[in-house]
């Protein structure tokens, strides 16, 4: 059975569920596949889906990249 695409509703609904948000600011949810969501304050762009396994390879390979870049002579 091919899975069926969250409708734009789907994506609302998890938005505003609390238990999607820890502490108020990280997003997890494993339903949703995006790798990068709206922040709760849709003017503050966006965050990662911390669910999301490459999300969380994409923000460690450039957390690396920015102390690499630090660490320059």
């Amino acid at each position: 059975m091919i899975p069926q695409k969250p409708t734009q509703e789907d994506y609302n609904n998890w938005h505003k569920d609390p238990n999607n948000w820890h502490l108020g600011m990280f997003y997890y949810n494993k339903e949703d596949a995006r790798m990068f969501v709206p922040k709760k304050m849709k003017w503050a762009g966006f965050t990662v889906n911390f669910a999301n396994t490459k999300a969380i390879l994409i923000t460690i390979a450039f957390l690396f990249f920015i102390y690499t870049l630090t660490q320059l002579k």
